[in-house]
């Protein structure tokens, strides 16, 4: 059976960049139901229960047809969110650096390039869903994803992502999607981005 996470940090510690209430409402309402949910579907085909939600993901095509649309909405869901805890981090909001840093300016040229087309596209995601920097080819790229659906069953490894699920941000930001972008990015842990690209690269 599959479980909620901790938060790896007190759900106010994001302040004022993301509130107590949004890290309330997003971890112990939106990514509890995730969890439910694929729990739930689960417990139809037992065979799955050794399946780690990254091989649920991954492998959508075997999954049942009977739970296959929640597995990819609720296991993505799940898997999303415990990677988007892991990506932020109170009192961050420093700038990339190492073999992170080489490859941004490789794929972008320098760094606030790569945020502003990052944040352009994060804004543009039609409804809901999330902006990721992935691991691809060799290189980092962008790409968006619909819903909850992940990088990896497009086989690319997601390094960096943001929810822009209104859920993330509308307590405090309301319909403002370009301001939660911004300040998002003072919590950025580069420290965890860097974890998974060096993870990548192995």
């Amino acid at each position: 059976m599959f479980s909620l996470p901790d938060l790896p940090y007190s759900y106010d510690s994001l302040a004022p960049f993301i509130s107590s209430d949004i890290q309330h409402l997003h971890h112990d309402k939106h990514h509890r139901t995730y969890v439910d949910n694929l729990n739930k579907a689960i417990e139809k085909h037992p065979e799955l229960s050794n399946k780690s939600v990254e091989d649920l993901v991954v492998s959508l095509d075997t999954i049942p047809d009977d739970i296959k649309m929640v597995v990819r909405n609720h296991g993505g869901g799940h898997l999303n969110h415990s990677m988007f805890w892991e990506m932020m981090a109170p009192h961050k909001g420093q700038e990339p650096a190492g073999t992170l840093l080489d490859k941004i300016q490789h794929s972008f040229g320098d760094v606030e390039t790569f945020k502003k087309q990052f944040s352009e596209a994060a804004v543009k995601v039609f409804g809901s869903g999330w902006q990721w920097l992935v691991w691809d080819n060799n290189e980092v790229s962008l790409v968006s994803t619909p819903n909850q659906d992940s990088p990896l069953t497009q086989g690319k490894i997601p390094l960096l992502g943001l929810d822009v699920w209104e859920h993330a941000y509308y307590l405090q930001y309301y319909n403002k999607r370009p301001d939660y972008v911004e300040a998002w990015w003072n919590v950025v842990n580069w420290e965890n981005v860097s974890l998974r690209l060096d993870q990548a690269l192995k």
